[in-house]
């Protein structure tokens, strides 16, 4: 028999993830830590996740099998990422399991057509965007979007998938490099900074927020986040607030990650969301009071959100594949293992590829400044040791 929705479930109840990359992992240590068990289910058989997963289904995510498996031994479902099957998902909560967030909310958060149009359709802010389907759908006059960047609807990220676009001919051009799929025309803005708040909603409606994460990039991907943003606070409490509002109008249950674009004279956009916690709260892992992966699962297990302070100033800096060796040696850890205000994670991934996220590490301090000052001096340091191997 099914147990009412509103009766927590408690540990050592059985938890499953869909996907088992890093963010996988982290859940994975979180829900162990708590006292869960945990069940990944991954087509990978080198699936981070895996090292701390009780079982891992190595199947894919619409392996009818698995599926019945995790309704068989699961008490709670939930997803690492976005463009995981939103009909698996869909179809495990047919069968009585709690699945959070939502695989409609998933859907919405796999395509950016539907995305922008529903947080336009909120009341909320953003970029000015134009849908298109296809080319016949490119109107006279483009002038409004221009310049701007042009994103496949589906499966980007990191970068990929978006061309920078000037002109109309421009846009034509990139529609026919990206074989004429569905994709969102956005204006460029003048940005001043970006930033995202990580916010969690109970199936109760009890929703909290983190504090606001600066991200700075590094071709198309995160490099820097800096907590607590260097922004106003009158800037602050809107950004905490418009992701609040999103996550209530999505009646989302779980970690909802949400990226702005803070524009001159103060003004907010959101620019996407991510349905599951997100590279830029990994801050939270050493300096707050609960993580985004312990909420992941307070959320799913119907608990109430745990509280969000900011501990300590931080700086969380992205390691990727880079500062490895090109033999694929691993780095000389030895600065960030010996400086007592930097806590180094790394993700278990067998093979280290340019790009590719292999680790993170938060340094700590009495100010953001200075954290960041020292967190570019280390990977200085790694990058000079890479050269010279």
């Amino acid at each position: 028999m099914t147990k009412p929705l509103t009766s927590p479930i408690l540990p050592p109840a059985m938890l499953g993830i869909l996907g088992g990359g890093q963010l996988g992992r982290m859940f994975a240590t979180a829900a162990k830590t708590m006292g869960y068990r945990v069940t990944v289910l991954d087509p990978d058989a080198s699936a981070p996740a895996a090292d701390f997963a009780d079982v891992h289904l190595c199947k894919p995510y619409t392996d009818r099998d698995a599926l019945q498996q995790l309704v068989d031994t699961c008490a709670a479902i939930t997803t690492e990422f976005e463009n995981v099957n939103a009909d698996s998902m869909r179809w495990l909560a047919e069968q009585g399991l709690r699945v959070s967030p939502s695989g409609d909310c998933v859907a919405i958060a796999q395509d950016r057509i539907a995305e922008k149009t529903f947080i336009r359709n909120a009341g909320l802010a953003t970029a000015p965007f134009l849908a298109i389907l296809n080319a016949g759908d490119l109107p006279d006059d483009l002038s409004p979007y221009l310049p701007g960047i042009l994103k496949t609807a589906r499966l980007g990220y990191d970068g990929k998938g978006q061309v920078r676009v000037k002109t109309p001919e421009d846009v034509r051009y990139a529609l026919s490099e990206l074989k004429h799929q569905p994709c969102v025309l956005e204006k460029m803005l003048p940005l001043v900074s970006e930033v995202s708040v990580i916010v969690t909603r109970s199936r109760a409606g009890e929703v909290v927020s983190f504090p606001p994460a600066e991200n700075e990039h590094a071709n198309g991907i995160l490099d820097v986040s800096i907590v607590p943003a260097r922004i106003a606070d009158a800037v602050t409490a809107r950004a905490r607030d418009m992701a609040m509002t999103l996550a209530e109008k999505l009646d989302y249950v779980g970690v909802l990650a949400v990226e702005f674009f803070v524009l001159e004279g103060d003004e907010l956009v959101i620019n996407e969301m991510a349905p599951r916690p997100h590279n830029s709260g990994h801050y939270t892992l050493d300096a707050t009071l609960t993580t985004q992966f312990e909420q992941q699962v307070r959320a799913m297990c119907g608990l109430y959100p745990g509280r969000t302070e900011l501990l300590k100033p931080v700086v969380m800096v992205n390691l990727l594949g880079d500062v490895w060796g090109e033999d694929g040696s691993e780095p000389n850890w030895e600065i960030l293992m010996t400086a007592p205000n930097s806590k180094l994670h790394l993700y278990g991934k067998k093979e280290a590829r340019v790009g590719r996220k292999m680790g993170h590490f938060n340094v700590l301090a009495e100010d953001a400044n200075d954290a960041l000052e020292q967190a570019r001096a280390i990977m200085e340091t790694l990058g000079n040791q890479r050269s010279e191997s």
